[in-house]
């Protein structure tokens, strides 16, 4: 009990100014006080997979989820973004996007983030949850919105899409990622004209932000995953009730199709990204969830010509 009660002392004022500071950054991008990085660490690309000089059939943009600290994967050490580029060579893959940072700054790259990260790492996970729910606060949402779905046009850009070239563009999203996302969206359709799928795995978002310039979302979830049930039962702009907002909106639109990963479950050894955990089928979790993506993404933007077809 004493260890429980100096845990409570110690980590109450932490997370009273981390819930202050997480406002920080949105705020000084709002008021003008500093601009998105738009450059990357030597030896990240900006995007891979298919090559810069041929049009690929789609863009996807990985928006990782809590665990995203800097611009090199970090949740499974890429091994989705890997997976999604061995199993579809014709996507141009970006997965250095932060969600969780409007200004592009690296969180675990900061002095002072790298001091606590050696001490007490769960700051940082505190720290992208605290950005989640900024990201959803009416008062801070739209500040967000432009600025990280500002921050996703130019890394498009970089990669080498060309704004109204009506080359699809596919956000993946990984649990709270779905805030950004869906966020991101009219910025995204807004600056490059482009045709957006959009899919949510595990996707913890508040279901506010308007959903209208995406094609169509498709919500991969799991029976296991209450982490993501948990999105739709503390957000009242998730709950049928609420019928203007944007969620509902497409819902009622029929742009909303629901798919079960069962068993998966959220995090840990049996998650939607493991390894480790296999299927009857022999396949793993990992395989699954990127054959479903890369499914999904096919179907809606055709799959690439075959090896002996001549116009390959």
């Amino acid at each position: 009990m004493n260890h429980f009660l100096l845990w409570a002392a110690l980590l109450g004022p932490v997370l009273l100014a981390e819930a202050l500071l997480a406002r920080h950054e949105v705020l000084a991008y709002g008021v003008g006080w500093r601009a998105p990085t738009s450059v990357l660490p030597k030896g990240v690309p900006y995007a891979r997979g298919a090559a810069p000089d041929s049009p690929p059939n789609a863009y996807l943009v990985y928006l990782d989820g809590i665990g995203k600290r800097r611009f090199r994967d970090s949740r499974d050490g890429g091994l989705l973004v890997k997976a999604l580029i061995k199993g579809a060579p014709e996507l141009r893959v970006l997965g250095q996007v932060l969600p969780y940072s409007p200004l592009a700054d690296p969180i675990a790259d900061r002095p002072v983030w790298a001091w606590l990260r050696r001490r007490v790492g769960l700051l940082l996970f505190l720290h992208n949850v605290m950005q989640i729910f900024v990201a959803a606060d009416h008062r801070y949402r739209p500040l967000y919105n432009r600025a990280v779905g500002g921050q996703i046009a130019t890394q498009l850009r970089l990669a080498g899409y060309e704004p109204d070239s009506g080359v699809p563009v596919v956000l993946l999203s990984y649990s709270g990622g779905a805030q950004v996302a869906t966020g991101a969206v009219e910025e995204l359709h807004g600056q490059l004209g482009a045709p957006l799928l959009m899919i949510t795995l595990g996707g913890f978002h508040n279901g506010a932000n308007d959903l209208r310039g995406v094609q169509h979302l498709h919500r991969l979830t799991s029976a296991s995953d209450p982490i993501e049930r948990l999105g739709t039962w503390i957000f009242p702009q998730r709950w049928p009730l609420f019928r203007g907002s944007g969620w509902n909106r497409a819902d009622r639109a029929g742009k909303i199709t629901v798919h079960r990963l069962d068993p998966a479950t959220h995090v840990g050894p049996r998650s939607y990204i493991s390894r480790s955990a296999q299927l009857p089928d022999g396949r793993s979790h990992l395989a699954r969830t990127a054959d479903t993506v890369i499914e999904l993404i096919r179907a809606h933007h055709g799959a690439p010509p075959a090896a002996d077809d001549p116009k390959a």
